[in-house]
């Protein structure tokens, strides 16, 4: 069987501008990077704000498992599936990390026959625009250490700095720094450190700004350190944001390359959902509910992860409302999260697909009764799949009232995602989204509600940073932000080895971090990290090119 870089690399793609005029995007909205990619002035927005928007459909999944999901190839042959019936689909999707890249993850370019193109690209630098997010990232702390050294007008305490550089690669070596040694002239010595470029505030920024005005107001809103007096200081403050946003002004135009099956889709903005807001730039959904009538959309690793955030934060933001969602699941890891041992997970074991299937259940409930939005479930097909086991699946998606499509677009590309995108069509609703909490609530007690409605856990404590930080937040007006959770991917609650739907259990929160431009606080539980790790033989030792520049080994 063809690997996925192999099918990529035999894609015969259409010219980007032809991709774009037949969205009705005028050639002078059109920035090309070279003959299958382009930016799309995000000004377009504004213009075309008489349209009436799209029907936004939500593609989310189970608790990700070592087993796979495939949420990213789902939503690709998803919108290839609704373009091969005659409907106006636009894919937005998130931009790639190469921090997983090399890692042990992967790309988010989708996988077989649903993917989009040119993978190897936005794989790797793609257009540029997470080297403008670290570079903007880094300047604003190159600018805070600076004003240290001239002189601390703003009386800053150096032992107060949050502001962290960041780097868009797994390197657990920088972690925790100390840096500005070697005497006076070198800068004020100093506990430091990096994060991945996505958990960068200056992404979720990114992500969530409605236009460069926005985007500079949000920038200059973000809290760099504290006074020695605990008064805090911002990036307005420093007189960073506008140089920022210089750095960030061509990467805010979205980004536009297209399906095997040449749907247009709409790349831009990365955030993790473990650890950031994990869904692509408003932005760029916005314009692809001005170009489409249906737009594809998905959020982060498990439902109770993205699709809380893409809800209680982006769609509350930006007043989206999307009309149904999908949850991807497969037989492979509902049998995980049974206790399969991973050696069986290719061999029949109904028994241990029925005591994960608890994990399904527990995220199409969030979605039905916590958020109010009719749900889809998509059987991602793998060949060591049985009848019994799919029959299974169906019946007990007839149990809760959900449609269950089997879905084969990796094999088969739009045409293995027929059934799913009928049930989406007939299950869309237009309604007013729901939220897990109220605006006006604390953030103690916004936590509290995601914490026992997403996960449902008995209890939240605290331990003494969180505790000291609530304290801060109250202090300084910040109490009433949104929440975003750090947490492990693999579980509802904050330890990963808890599968499948547990309850009764106590949920940590080790610190807080105040993400005031972004419009959130993170609430970072048990031992999840902002900066990962390599693996222990990382996907980087795989990958080549030969002396023609092609790639192997991506994927």
């Amino acid at each position: 069987m063809k690997t996925d870089i192999e099918i990529a690399q035999q894609a015969v793609m259409e010219p980007i501008t032809k991709v774009a005029g037949e969205l009705g995007v005028d050639a002078d909205r059109v920035i090309p990077y070279g003959k299958y990619k382009a930016k799309i002035d995000h000004r377009l927005v504004k213009e075309l704000a008489g349209k009436k928007d799209a029907r936004v459909i939500l593609v989310t999944a189970i608790s990700p498992t070592p087993a796979g999901e495939g949420k990213t190839t789902t939503s690709v042959g998803l919108a290839d599936a609704l373009s091969r019936m005659g409907k106006k689909t636009v894919l937005a999707l998130r931009e790639p990390s190469l921090g997983p890249v090399f890692g042990m993850k992967g790309g988010a370019a989708g996988g077989g026959y649903a993917q989009v193109v040119p993978m190897e690209d936005i794989n790797l630098h793609f257009t540029g625009d997470l080297h403008a997010i670290g570079a903007a990232n880094n300047l604003l702390a190159a600018m805070v250490d600076n004003h240290i050294y001239q002189g601390n007008a703003l009386n800053i305490d150096p032992r107060r700095v949050t502001w962290k550089r960041c780097v868009d690669m797994n390197d657990r070596q920088l972690r925790f720094i100390t840096d500005g040694l070697g005497g006076k002239v070198n800068g004020t010595p100093r506990e430091d450190g990096f994060d991945i470029t996505v958990a960068s505030e200056v992404m979720a920024v990114f992500c969530l700004a409605s236009d460069l005005n926005d985007l500079k107001e949000r920038l200059s809103r973000i809290v760099v350190a504290y006074t020695f007096s605990g008064e805090p200081v911002t990036a307005g403050q420093i007189g960073a944001a506008g140089a920022m946003t210089a750095l960030l002004k061509d990467a805010f135009d979205p980004n536009l390359v297209q399906t095997l099956e040449h749907t247009p889709a709409l790349i831009h903005g990365g955030p993790f959902a473990n650890i950031a807001h994990g869904c692509n730039s408003a932005i760029a959904t916005r314009l692809a509910m001005k170009l489409g009538d249906y737009v594809v959309t998905e959020a982060g690793f498990g439902a109770d992860l993205g699709a809380e955030k893409f809800l209680d934060i982006k769609c509350r933001m930006n007043d989206i409302h999307p009309s149904v969602c999908v949850v991807v699941a497969t037989v492979r890891a509902l049998k995980h999260h049974g206790g399969c041992p991973k050696a069986e997970l290719s061999e029949p074991g109904l028994e241990y697909l029925q005591a994960g299937s608890a994990n399904l259940r527990r995220h199409v409930e969030n979605m039905q009764k916590v958020f109010g939005i009719p749900v889809c479930v998509a059987i991602n097909a793998f060949p060591t799949d049985t009848e019994q086991e799919h029959a299974y699946l169906r019946g007990l998606c007839a149990e809760m009232g959900v449609p269950c499509a089997l879905s084969e677009v990796f094999a088969k590309g739009g045409e293995g995602g027929i059934e799913l995108a009928n049930d989406v069509l007939a299950s869309m609703e237009e309604r007013p989204a729901q939220y897990a909490y109220d605006e006006t609530m604390t953030v103690r007690e916004k936590i509290d509600a995601i914490c026992k409605k997403i996960y449902r856990a008995k209890q939240v404590v605290y331990q003494a940073p969180a505790k000291k930080m609530l304290e801060e937040l109250e202090k300084n007006g910040f109490d009433r932000l949104a929440v975003c959770v750090a947490k492990t991917q693999y579980s509802f609650s904050d330890d990963a080895a808890l599968l499948a739907a547990p309850e009764g259990f106590t949920m940590t929160v080790r610190d807080l971090r105040l993400s005031a431009g972004a419009g959130f606080v993170v609430a970072v539980m048990g031992s999840i990290m902002t900066m990962p790790g390599l693996p222990k033989k990382p996907a980087a030792e795989s990958i080549d090119v030969d002396e023609n520049g092609m790639i192997t080994g991506l994927f």
